[in-house]
């Protein structure tokens, strides 16, 4: 891929600080928001469950939608005007979601943060690697990488505290960040496109992935207060199949369809999709099902919750590093990932054993959120690093974009998913029961996880650092 960029008095560090800090933030909002889900609840009088998911689905299904399209748009105009277009929408939805009135608002203002981010996104790595000679690359995306393990780590803490004062924080935080970067973009950042980009995707058929996707996580969220054979959960199931099979329809039949059918022909890419899908299900699932014990079951508050939460992606960075190293010494990538999706598996038994009544963190539920920790460290990066490496060149950055969709699709049903399982229930002994299911749910997920996983061993060994286009993506 060729690249078009005037590197006259470009500063390629500076380019880094600033890229690597609005991926940062659009990382950071993803793992910010599951803290601050009692505290919204209570703020919109009491907003149900079912309800509340919206402000993270609506997130990752638009996010998961227009990742590709936009960032092959930006690729074939202007990289620097996308990042910029995105870098404004999503500090301006920041402040919306801060400023919103009710859930509905609130909502809305996500899906504008998300267009912003999957805009910004894959416009922040096309620019960074512009600037940097084609030998420090490498090095450069390890350290726009890592901002999203950091985001990860610090997003629980960091919501915390922030709660502390208002979950409105949780988003106003964005505002003077955006806003610096912005700045800091226009005198710093040079323009760059691809001259082969090629045209922009199928954007039909992207509409028709988030409608499918969208009515899925309506009829399961809403299938208990609806009704699972009520006409609305009934049409909210068909709309969903109706719109997953024109979105087939197109993937096969359009010129540039969002995803490629030969891309899904080579064997590891498409196996590591699938596993992308079915372990980032059982995370979201997990995750928010540990968030919410913790606080509407145990008691505690939103800066406990995420101290608490905190040693799990502390984790990550440290099992990733492992994983590098098994595999460097003939581990198969497979059976690495499904080792890790194993270790997930064994942390949501050992919390859906352990956890009681009375609040006992560190012996209760400390020990298996480390083992899942490990595991996610195993896995994911595993995962991300090895789906696009017996991709093409010219595709390795539309397959990672791929990959990332798998993963917001997978974030949508797991937090659908666990809504559903966890229902409305009255009394500890009815929530103890529906919790369990959640984690049992988790653990199922991810064994199928630990078994697609041993198909997308690739021919090539990848650098095994986390996709960059991943990192916007939770």
């Amino acid at each position: 891929m060729r690249i078009a960029v005037d590197h006259t008095n470009v500063r390629p560090g500076r380019v880094l600080v600033v890229t690597s800090a609005a991926a940062f933030v659009a990382s950071l909002d993803l793992f910010i928001v599951n803290v601050a889900f009692d505290d919204i609840g209570r703020d919109f009088g009491g907003t149900s469950l079912s309800s509340l998911s919206w402000v993270l689905n609506g997130y990752a299904i638009v996010y998961a939608a227009l990742l590709v399209p936009l960032g092959r748009l930006a690729d074939r105009t202007s990289r620097r005007a996308g990042f910029l277009a995105g870098l404004a929408l999503f500090t301006a939805a920041s402040a919306l979601c801060a400023a919103a009135p009710g859930l509905g608002v609130l909502v809305f203002a996500r899906v504008l943060q998300a267009v912003g981010a999957a805009a910004l996104t894959p416009t922040s790595l096309g620019l960074l690697l512009a600037v940097f000679a084609p030998e420090r690359r490498a090095n450069a995306v390890r350290i726009w990488a890592a901002t999203g393990a950091l985001a990860a780590a610090a997003g629980p803490v960091v919501g915390g505290l922030l709660v502390q004062t208002s979950w409105r924080w949780v988003f106003l935080v964005n505002v003077p960040v955006g806003l610096l970067a912005l700045a800091a973009t226009v005198r710093i950042v040079p323009d760059s496109r691809d001259p082969d980009a090629g045209p922009v995707p199928d954007l039909v058929g992207a509409v028709l992935a988030a409608i499918s996707v969208g009515a899925l996580a309506l009829g399961l969220v809403q299938g208990t207060p609806w009704g699972w054979t009520s006409g609305g959960t009934l049409s909210a199931f068909a709309a969903a199949a109706l719109g997953g099979a024109l979105f087939w329809y197109r993937t096969v039949h359009h010129a540039v369809p969002v995803v490629e059918p030969a891309l899904l022909r080579v064997r590891s890419f498409a196996w590591s999709n699938v596993t992308a899908l079915a372990f980032s299900t059982a995370f979201a699932a997990n995750l928010l099902c540990a968030v919410l014990w913790l606080q509407q079951v145990w008691g505690a508050s939103a800066l406990r919750t995420g101290l608490e939460v905190a040693p799990g992606p502390l984790m990550v960075p440290v099992f990733a590093i492992i994983a590098s190293l098994l595999i460097k010494r003939g581990v198969g990538i497979g059976v690495v990932a499904s080792a890790g999706c194993l270790l997930s598996a064994s942390g949501a038994l050992i919390m859906l054993t352990s956890v009681g009544r009375d609040p006992a963190y560190a012996s209760q539920l400390l020990p298996g959120w480390l083992v899942g920790g490990a595991g996610v460290g195993l896995a994911l990066p595993t995962i991300l690093s090895s789906a696009t490496a017996d991709l093409p060149p010219a595709r390795a950055a539309t397959g990672s974009a791929v990959v990332t969709m798998s993963r917001q699709v997978g974030s949508v049903l797991g937090v659908s998913l666990l809504v559903a399982l966890l229902g409305i229930p009255v009394g500890y002994d009815a929530a103890h029961r529906a919790f369990q299911s959640g984690w049992a749910a988790c653990a199922v997920i991810s064994v199928l996880a630990a078994v697609t996983a041993l198909g997308m061993t690739p021919r090539r060994l990848p650098v095994l650092v986390p996709e960059p286009v991943a990192v916007g993506a939770g």
